[in-house]
């Protein structure tokens, strides 16, 4: 399997190079990253729960799905790419806002990312990858800011700055 790339970005998001994904996070470097909102007819969130092998993060909820896009590929493509690889559907997305942070772990990794929020509409069961995901459910909005409020140690770091930073964008967007 060929080892995967993630695009190294300055703080304008212009590409400067690439790098093999899991160097990027050893040295923390900027790169791009996505993730995935979706939403459904009742204005629930569908979550995933990180598969339990995941190199980080494993176990922990986050948002529909995320990952990093290929050289070449747009922010759109790279979201309905992975929402199929992880998730087994696609819908139409659309961009919202994007941020840059940077979440140390405890096993020496670090994601540095300039993250774009990418949202959209779907309204049946996924067909999760279990590579990838170990389980997912709908949540309302309100109550994932609630739970989040509550039980941080259940959910990723982006997720939570997502939550924290973005949320009125991510209410507003998914409308």
């Amino acid at each position: 399997m060929k080892e995967e790339h993630v695009i190294l970005v300055n703080e304008n998001d212009e590409q400067i190079g690439t790098m093999p994904k899991m160097e990027a996070h050893e040295k923390a470097l900027l790169h791009r990253a996505f993730s995935v909102f979706v939403f459904n007819d009742n204005n629930e969130l569908m979550l995933q729960q990180r598969a339990k092998h995941k190199y980080h993060s494993p176990l922990l909820w986050t948002n529909t799905c995320c990952s990093h896009q290929r050289e070449g590929e747009t922010n759109l493509e790279a979201g309905k790419r992975r929402l199929q690889e992880e998730m087994g559907f696609v819908t139409e997305l659309k961009e919202t806002i994007s941020f840059i942070y940077k979440a140390p772990f405890d096993n020496g990794l670090t994601e540095h990312e300039f993250d774009h929020i990418l949202v959209g509409e779907y309204y049946g069961e996924p067909n999760i990858n279990p590579d990838e995901v170990e389980c997912w459910k709908w949540m309302p909005l309100e109550a994932v800011k609630v739970d989040i409020d509550l039980h941080p140690e259940r959910y990723t770091a982006w997720f939570k700055i997502i939550f924290d930073k973005f949320y009125e964008h991510i209410n507003i967007a998914k409308q």
